[in-house]
């Protein structure tokens, strides 16, 4: 009976939004634009790091079981923990995020709910379905990971792959609000679409192209952040033993974060490229006929690629040079002079990408450049990984660990710019070129709840 109380007041109360005129409820505070915005981008710092460690925790643990190191199993453990610890808090920013589209956006908030109704119920199972493995796989650990660790392992995927498909069909969403859905039915707040319907919403341009950057990035990112962690956990350590096993974190972290980073530009490059081909058929104004390509490439949004671009070399540039201090744990510290090599190629062709110069002799030159720089980062990361066989862990140098932590935060800051310059790609409209939803307030729909 409590459970069916708070669903009432929460729908209630959410009814009661619909039907208020917020226009000016956050003028005070920086504007309803920055407060939503600011709330979806504290949820997705949450959220990344819950999907990346869903996915990584039980690859983790069944690379233990096979290999036999016990360490595995107590990073796998450590992340399925983080993620039942602060589930809660991404949670949290999410409803207060649906609150504030309900609230404010009370239009595009009902089309979107109406026009993917069916794909928001299929997301909706697949995270009841994901909190479900998470608990039973964190909860049940001492007991399954001992007596049945491969069914235990099975709990651990279960959560990864359902959360993956929470995270693909909110890509569709997204990608079709960018896009403005070429080609595909507009939105409408009427009834309910059919099936079909939602799914041609969802494989729109962009779709494909997204969902593999944000699984990669999902993927790299919180790499970075655990890598960064495990250096600061090193500081605070009293023993020998754990030391030793965050200074292997740290490694594992910078590892899979560089492994995964150098797919983002190559992946990037296509987001762009699907952005730019998925112009309206139907612009409702000149301005509208470049599609959101052109909007984020222009006016006042015209320098987030270049931002973005400058944060992605400084971070490859910062993985780079912690592979190099953290080669130094080899007993004879082979595989620094190549990495050095490769990390100074990487450096200068990342300079050369953002610099006035990037477009001389001819216009691709740009791309060649961030080719290089990730083709040389390969070369340093395979020297890294061969000698990681024979790595020594429990003393990394204070380079090696400021290094690492700085990538962590530069890593973070990346992934959150990419929401940002995204959604700012489709303004001045909520759905690009879809007139009737546009980024300023609405009041509620005439009769409303009638």
């Amino acid at each position: 009976m409590g459970v069916m109380s708070v669903g009432v007041a929460i729908i209630s109360s959410l009814h009661l939004l619909a039907q208020a005129d917020l226009s000016d409820a956050f003028s005070a505070v920086g504007g309803i634009r920055f407060i939503t915005g600011l709330t979806m981008l504290v949820h997705m710092f949450w959220a990344e790091l819950f999907v990346g460690f869903a996915l990584a925790a039980p690859v983790l643990q069944a690379w233990g079981a096979r290999t036999g190191s016990p360490r595995m199993d107590h990073l796998a453990h450590s992340m399925a923990r983080f993620n039942v610890l602060t589930f809660s808090t991404g949670a949290t920013f999410a409803v207060l995020f649906v609150v504030l589209l309900v609230g404010l956006y009370p239009r595009v908030t009902t089309s979107l709910f109406t026009h993917f109704f069916y794909a928001i119920a299929i997301a909706m199972l697949a995270m009841v379905l994901t909190l479900w493995g998470m608990y039973s796989y964190y909860y049940k650990w001492d007991r399954y990971s001992v007596l049945n660790k491969k069914r235990h392992i099975a709990l651990g995927f279960t959560m990864g792959f359902f959360i993956w498909v929470w995270m693909v069909i909110m890509t569709g969403i997204d990608t079709y609000m960018v896009t403005g859905g070429p080609g595909v039915k507009p939105l409408s707040g009427s009834t309910i679409e059919s099936f079909s319907t939602a799914i041609q919403g969802i494989f729109n341009p962009m779709f494909t192209e997204l969902v593999l950057h944000r699984t990669f990035a999902n993927l790299s990112w919180p790499a970075f952040a655990v890598a960064a962690w495990a250096s600061f956990m090193y500081i605070r350590s009293k023993t020998s033993e754990d030391r030793a096993f965050y200074d292997w974190s740290s490694s594992v972290g910078l590892t899979w974060g560089v492994g995964f980073l150098m797919l983002q530009p190559l992946v990037g490059f296509t987001i762009v490229y699907a952005l730019k081909l998925s112009r309206p058929e139907n612009p409702v104004s000149r301005a509208d006929a470049g599609g959101a390509y052109e909007r984020l490439t222009s006016g006042d949004t015209s320098n987030l690629l270049l931002i973005n671009l400058i944060l992605v070399v400084v971070l490859i540039v910062l993985s780079n040079a912690a592979m190099y201090f953290g080669a130094e744990r080899h007993p004879d510290q082979a595989g620094r002079v190549p990495i050095r090599f490769f990390g100074l190629v990487a450096a200068v062709a990342g300079l050369y990408s953002i610099s006035p110069l990037a477009e001389f002799p001819f216009l691709y030159m740009r791309y060649i450049a961030l080719l290089v720089m990730v083709l040389a980062t390969f070369g340093a990361f395979v020297t890294y990984l061969r000698g990681r066989l024979r790595f020594r862990y429990g003393s990394p140098g204070r380079s090696y660990r400021v290094v690492l932590m700085a990538t962590g935060v530069v890593a973070a800051v990346i992934a959150l710019n990419m929401g940002f310059m995204k959604s700012n790609s489709r303004v001045p409209y909520t759905v690009y070129n879809q007139p009737a939803y546009t980024v300023q307030p609405s009041p509620p729909p005439t009769g409303f709840g009638r």
